[in-house]
């Protein structure tokens, strides 16, 4: 079921971004008065098709689902002769060079613009993220150097206002790239026991030892950075499982194991895990009294190895928030955002044609359509999410300047903006088998990736 769940959430998404790109393209050339032949949902072989519009536009469905196109009149590939006088005017390659760059330029134009659209959506409904709490901070960590204990609420990095956990996470996304060599952090704190708050206070935390290459792994957490877990409180007992024969009841707070004090409640499921088989000794406040339990986790197989199971449902969800804004800062939120992550994907990309990047960060369509599985299953707003990121992607992606992108065809007709004159059709056709080559590479390379990072 979930296998089904997951092809299907990608063929949606997939669907949508490539139909919206294409509409891009059809819309200009409609605008720009310039015959459109075909559109085509996929490529390859015809499946399906019907004629519509005053064109007689044929709107197909094709063998291949990856990709698709719009089919214009072109002196190149059609014939001229069986064409009227008054179509002949609307064929593609006697339209003038800004004509051209327009219908280019539109296709990766309308993803930016679904992600605008859809973050706007977003921003005026109200999207639920983690507060943004400090968990207990490792000693041996620059937070802990820096006089970061846990429980800090974080409201601003490097003078920019933070609402939830997702910004942090964005905002030394930043820090990262920019290889800054440090960060200011801003927070405030309440005592537990009272309303009295400390802060604002700002604290500088030194970057200069992680790397580009830490930006897929958890290059906060190595920071000391992480955010606040509720209690190890069990919120579920499985009847006949382990955890219900060692004792455990619903409603218990685990508070130590082994002598050893229970932060929260993902401190208690790595600790479980990590003793597939194990006697534990687990201190437990229940009813204000403490309660001394010996578990033992089974031992079972996940992912070719053995894990510590208790059958019991504990909860990790941290405190969440949810941030909502009017409709013109919500737009001005979206426009932000989309900036900020096609500028980020360029650098990302720039870092890895430098080799500061390892290519392993390529990702294909295995990881992809696994992605939009898991945000599918994960809710609407997580998915939508989800089609915002790819669509930005597939925007910047489709402006590199690789002869069989829009982005190549752009190059073309800035060369010719600049001469006067067109480019040889032989140097183009050179530059297209160069920009099929350079596509295959790096879809082998992502699949690859790709396997590697799922099954092994």
């Amino acid at each position: 079921m979930i296998i089904i769940q997951t092809i299907l959430a990608f063929i949606l998404a997939l669907s949508v971004l490539i139909v919206i790109h294409e509409l891009g393209h059809y819309w200009m050339a409609r605008l720009c008065n310039v015959k459109v032949l075909r559109f085509s949902l996929g490529m390859g072989k015809v499946l399906f098709s019907r004629e519509f519009g005053p064109d007689k536009t044929e709107w197909a469905i094709s063998a291949l689902p990856l990709g698709g196109y719009v089919k214009l009149l072109d002196a190149r590939s059609d014939d001229l002769g069986t064409v009227s006088e008054e179509d002949r005017k609307r064929e593609f390659t006697s339209q003038n060079v800004w004509r051209r760059m327009a219908i280019v330029v539109a296709g990766p134009l309308a993803n930016f613009i679904l992600a605008i659209v859809v973050l706007t959506g977003l921003y005026i409904y109200g999207m639920p993220e983690p507060v943004a709490r400090l968990r207990e901070i490792p000693e041996n960590t620059v937070a802990y150097r820096a006089g970061l204990r846990g429980g800090e609420t974080i409201v601003a990095i490097d003078d920019m206002p933070i609402h939830n956990w997702q910004q942090v996470r964005w905002k030394m996304t930043e820090v990262l790239m920019e290889e800054r060599p440090a960060v200011s952090l801003t927070y405030v704190k309440h005592d537990k026991n009272d309303d009295d708050k400390t802060g604002p206070v700002t604290v500088i935390l030194p970057t200069d030892h992680l790397s580009i290459e830490d930006v897929d792994k958890d290059f906060i957490g190595k920071l000391g950075l992480s955010v606040e877990r509720p209690p190890a409180v069990i919120a579920a007992v499985e009847a006949g499982g382990i955890a219900e024969k060692a004792g455990l009841k619903k409603g218990d707070r685990v508070i130590g194991i082994d002598g050893n004090p229970v932060i929260d409640s993902l401190a208690l499921i790595i600790a479980v895990r990590n003793s597939p088989g194990k006697p534990m000794a687990l201190e437990v406040m229940r009813n204000g009294r403490s309660v001394a339990v010996s578990l033992t986790p089974a031992a079972r197989p996940e992912k070719d190895q053995l894990v510590g199971k208790m059958d019991a449902m504990v909860s990790v969800m941290p405190e969440m928030t949810v941030l909502s804004y009017s409709v013109p800062v919500a737009l001005a939120e979206g426009i932000s955002k989309t900036w900020e992550t096609s500028v980020i994907t360029v650098k990302m990309i720039g870092k890895m044609i430098t080799g500061d990047v390892s290519l392993k960060n390529i990702t294909g369509p295995i990881a992809i359509a696994d992605y939009a599985g898991q945000t599918a299953r994960a809710g609407l707003i997580r998915y939508l999410h989800f089609i915002v990121f790819i669509s930005i992607s597939i925007g910047v992606m489709n402006l590199l300047p690789i002869p069989v992108l829009d982005g190549g065809l752009l190059l073309y007709y800035a060369v010719e903006v600049v001469t006067g004159g067109s480019i040889p059709e032989k140097v183009a056709t050179i530059g297209y088998k160069i920009g099929m080559g350079i596509l295959g590479i790096l879809l082998l390379i992502a699949v690859f990736n790709d396997v590697v990072r799922l099954f092994f």
